[in-house]
C-alpha cells in the first residue's frame, strides 16, 4: 500500500507542475494508479485511469483484489479486462 501512496505522490506532483490541478480528475488517476499497481500492470495505467471514469471506483478495485488473489494468473490485466467485461454483459 505503501508504494502506490508513493506513485500517487509522484504522479500529483507531476501534474501540479504541468499546472493541471483538477481535483475531481485527481481522485480517477488515483484509482487508476491503484489498479495497474494491484494488477501488477503498469504499461497500461491510461486504461485504467479511463476505466475509473466509467465504472464505480470500488467496484473496479474489488475486481482487481479477486484477480490479484489468484496466483495461477499469468495476465492479470487481461483477465481483469475479460471479467470486466462479462460483468458488465450482465
Amino acid at each position: 500500500m505503501e508504494n502506490i501512496k508513493k506513485l500517487n505522490d509522484n504522479y500529483f506532483e507531476l501534474l501540479e507542475e504541468r499546472g493541471k490541478q483538477s481535483k475531481v480528475y485527481k481522485s480517477y488517476q488515483a484509482t487508476g494508479l491503484m489498479l495497474a499497481e494491484i494488477l501488477n500492470d503498469n504499461s497500461h495505467k491510461a486504461l485504467y485511469i479511463k476505466l475509473s471514469k466509467i465504472h464505480n471506483s470500488q467496484f473496479l478495485i474489488g475486481l482487481a483484489r479477486k484477480i490479484a488473489e489468484k496466483k495461477d494468473i499469468r495476465n492479470r490485466g487481461a483477465y481483469f479486462m475479460k471479467v470486466l467485461k462479462e460483468e458488465k454483459n450482465k
